[in-house]
């Protein structure tokens, strides 16, 4: 299981659990049941697409292969919603935590739609962001913010009460009001062109801790569910490492249909696309079964009785079938500075690691790199993502996934229209309440091992960042070290004496109290400080190797124009404004320009070839 050394900034949200067959890509014969032989053209890699960013498929296709993105990407948009349970008080109130993960798919599916039309415009989801989850589980566990002793006992939890509802929803709108603040920087920072001159400062020891120190907070709380029953556990984790790493080379032949063979089999890699779809399903079927044979204990105190499927109550039940989410549905945000400021850094890391999927995701579906000013519109609109998921309360931001781009890369399949009906199908199970609630009541130890899994690889991801480094310096070794470090120490240590930061001797703002207790913050504020102030060459610090990576051949203009350039004839109309190539985010006037040079320059190509072959004929007549 490798995530693609072609993602720089990887997509530390859900790693794809993909095989080492060169840039995701490898000669399956998949793409075979997904569309013709003579489509598409070729990627950066190098391996034929049978679609690339700009083709359509047909309608049947299209909506087969969205629906592939949409389950692929469900690991982690289901993942979010339970984390946050605790920290939101609603461990024992189901119904609501299947609304939040029905707001989440439909946020999503909105944020998908806005990027790959008008943000980026490469074939990309969207979707919660676990960059959020640290500094939000941070402010959360602030003593302003901690649950009330009762909200703890599920014999006490009348989710109905007002006063329970109260006390979560108090808790939700203090997080939704940060991230909608947060959000408008991200947005500035995309529309205004500001994401290309930080990206200057910006190197693999900065990305290397702050992304690793994602992942090591939230191991306690994935070991504690886990730890509910860790047979259930390991086998959850024996599934997926199963099929990821074992059975990934392995075909099943499903049905499938193509012009001119109709209805036949194809081999799939299905072990390679879904391991973690697979595995989960697997054990909560087996969870299920044990459930019904009274193998796992009833009792309310038994170990391993939140392993069965009937302890997280009759919430398909008690969920409607249609639920619309609705921006305020939790109520009025509110806004509190040092929750801002805690949320800024996962913005931050968001913005760096997005930036690396848009190069991986262009490499895979047969595009140009991407402009500077499709990057600095894709950050914008990702903002304007952030603003709406706070709007409507998904309890997170929202951000690029990873194991979708990788996923283009396993089908082949590079088209934008793919993606727009993924989005369509992410709006429809955000609509449908029974699909929520039908997630929320997996059990327990099932998603602590799901967890474990997956928070492991998203370490991985950012201590892998250092092979673009020279790791044989002690330099690096020390900047590394070091804040990988304190921000594990210094974030642990503040968080134990919280009450006496503020109400002691030192008495320390809740600003300064909030960023102490984010460890991705304090290791990547103090690997970004070191790298840029410790005496290093480019090459030692690994930014050569990482401008490299991010670099491209050269590409026509026309095709970076139809590709990158905005939709429905925007770009074009306004080539002629004298005002437009001052936008950042919009094509430049100076490419409109070189477009038509190219154009001209084309044209008469051809007419001096046309003319040539004609003198050529009448030569040919007169010597005749």
């Amino acid at each position: 299981m490798t995530l693609s050394s072609d993602k720089d900034l990887n997509g530390l949200d859900k790693p794809s659990f993909v095989g080492e067959h060169g840039s995701h890509c490898h000669s399956s014969p998949a793409h075979a049941a997904w569309g013709p032989e003579e489509g598409g053209g070729t990627g950066h890699s190098g391996t034929k697409l049978a679609y690339t960013v700009t083709d359509v498929p047909p309608w049947y296709l299209c909506i087969l292969l969205g629906i592939q993105h949409f389950l692929t990407a469900m690991g982690g948009l289901v993942a979010i919603p339970l984390i946050l349970s605790k920290g939101l008080c609603l461990q024992h109130d189901l119904l609501t935590q299947s609304h939040l993960i029905s707001t989440i798919f439909f946020v999503s599916g909105i944020c998908t739609l806005l990027q790959v039309l008008f943000g980026v415009r490469l074939p990309i989801i969207q979707g919660g962001t676990f960059t959020f989850l640290t500094p939000t589980l941070a402010m959360l566990s602030l003593p302003t913010w901690k649950c009330p002793g009762w909200t703890q006992n599920a014999t006490l939890v009348n989710a109905s009460s007002p006063e329970f509802i109260q006390v979560w929803q108090t808790r939700m709108r203090e997080v939704q009001g940060t991230i909608i603040v947060a959000s408008c920087f991200q947005i500035f920072v995309g529309f205004s062109g500001l994401i290309g001159f930080l990206m200057r400062f910006i190197g693999p020891l900065t990305i290397a801790p702050t992304i690793t120190l994602v992942a090591l907070p939230l191991f306690e709380p994935a070991g504690d569910m886990a730890g509910q029953h860790w047979g259930i556990a390991f086998m959850t984790i024996f599934f997926i490492v199963l099929f990821s790493q074992y059975l990934k080379d392995v075909t099943v032949p499903l049905p499938s249909y193509k012009r001119g063979k109709k209805c036949h089999f194809s081999p799939i890699y299905l072990f390679q696309i879904f391991p973690v779809l697979l595995g989960l399903s697997l054990s909560w079927l087996l969870c299920y079964v044990l459930t019904v044979t009274s193998v796992l204990p009833a009792a309310p105190t038994a170990y391993g009785r939140l392993a069965r499927t009937d302890t997280r109550g009759d919430v398909l039940s008690q969920a409607p079938w249609f639920r619309l989410p609705y921006p305020g549905q939790w109520g009025t945000p509110t806004v509190s500075l040092a929750g801002i400021f805690g949320i800024l850094a996962g913005v931050i890391s968001s913005m760096l690691e997005s930036v690396g999927d848009y190069y991986a995701c262009a490499r895979l579906c047969g595009a140009p790199p991407p402009p500077q000013h499709a990057i600095s519109r894709g950050i914008g609109v990702e903002g304007i993502g952030c603003l709406l998921a706070g709007a409507w309360g998904t309890g997170s931001g929202t951000t690029s996934y990873s194991e979708n781009v990788g996923a283009l890369g396993i089908t082949k399949v590079g088209s934008r229209m793919v993606i727009i009906a993924g989005a369509c199908a992410m709006l429809l199970s955000g609509i449908f309440g029974k699909v929520g609630a039908m997630l929320a009541s997996i059990p327990i130890p099932v998603i602590g091992g799901m967890f474990l899994v997956m928070f492991g690889v998203i370490a991985a991801v950012g201590i892998s960042n250092l092979q673009y480094t020279d790791m044989n310096s002690s330099r690096n070794i020390f900047i590394f070290g070091f804040s990988l470090f304190a921000g594990l120490t210094i974030p642990s240590w503040a968080s134990k004496n919280s009450t006496l930061l503020e109400t002691g001797i030192i008495q320390l703002d809740q600003v300064i109290l909030v960023l102490l207790t984010t460890g991705m913050f304090v290791g990547g504020l103090l690997g970004f400080i070191l790298d840029n102030t410790i005496p290093g060459t480019q090459e030692e610090r690994g930014l050569l190797a990482w401008k490299q990576s991010h670099e491209g051949g050269m590409e026509s203009s026309q095709l970076v124009s139809k590709v990158y350039d905005l939709p429905f004839g925007i770009g074009t109309k306004y080539c002629n404004v004298s005002w437009f190539h001052y936008l950042p985010a919009c094509p430049k006037r100076l490419s409109c320009d070189r477009r038509m040079d190219e154009l001209k320059a084309a044209e008469q190509k051809n007419s001096v070839k046309a003319s040539l072959e004609r003198n050529s004929e009448i030569g040919a007549d007169t010597r005749i």
